[in-house]
């Protein structure tokens, strides 16, 4: 790989990056021991604010790519290529969400990323929480791992919402926690990737164990209905 390609950039950025962080955040992290440190890993949580995405990489040792809106990385001149080349530096992988075939997309290119090895970040609840609580994970999280067989390590990351409220804005100083529960895995459902009662039990299990990490009140429909609410 080039010293321009995503992995080097990666290592650049964390570099400077990383003391950033921990200096304004003072990150707490439990249970770092169950991310594998290697082969294809699902890592599955809560969706606070803008920041989660900035804070998980700099507390694991793995690059986590997401899935991010392509608006990120379209901007002109000298600050759209900036911003390009730092998000993409950082793991995201610009999809048009919005699209026709926007779902599909992010869920081909999350099983590419599994496909190579590497460690595939998702927001099952598919957008920020608008109120705090966790609300209903979406199915793409159970397809996933029943197509390529890659565990899922849920997470949950605390206190970023207070740190940046309505995700807008400079984040201010605190204390951000983020925990790592054990590997999820679903053998058992091999094969079963379009039983839509299959993918909902694992989802909803993925949900379960990100609701006893986060301690966060459990809302039992899409956080997108939420919204328009």
């Amino acid at each position: 790989m080039t010293s321009e390609g995503p992995l080097s950039r990666f290592t650049l950025i964390k570099a400077v990056l990383a003391p950033i962080m921990r200096l304004m955040f003072r990150p707490r992290v439990e249970g770092l021991e169950h991310i594998p440190a290697d082969g294809p890993v699902i890592m599955a949580g809560n969706h606070l604010t803008f920041i989660d995405s900035i804070v998980l990489p700099v507390v694991t040792k793995r690059q986590v790519f997401f899935i991010g809106k392509d608006e990120y990385v379209t901007g002109k001149g000298i600050k759209g290529r900036l911003m390009a080349w730092f998000f993409t530096g950082v793991g995201m992988i610009p999809v048009d969400r919005d699209g026709a075939n926007g779902g599909v997309a992010a869920l081909m290119t999350g099983r590419r990323i599994l496909e190579e090895g590497k460690v595939f970040g998702i927001y099952p609840e598919g957008t920020r929480s608008p109120d705090g609580r966790l609300y209903r994970g979406r199915t793409g999280i159970a397809r996933l791992t029943l197509m390529t067989g890659a565990p899922v390590v849920p997470f949950a990351v605390i206190g970023t919402d207070k740190l940046q409220p309505g995700g807008r804005g400079m984040p201010r100083p605190g204390r951000v926690t983020v925990r790592f529960g054990e590997p999820m895995e679903f053998s058992r459902y091999e094969g079963m990737d379009r039983d839509r009662y299959v993918l909902r039990a694992v989802t909803d299990s993925v949900m379960t164990e990100v609701m006893r990490l986060s301690g966060q009140e459990y809302v039992d429909m899409y956080a997108t209905k939420a919204k328009a609410a």
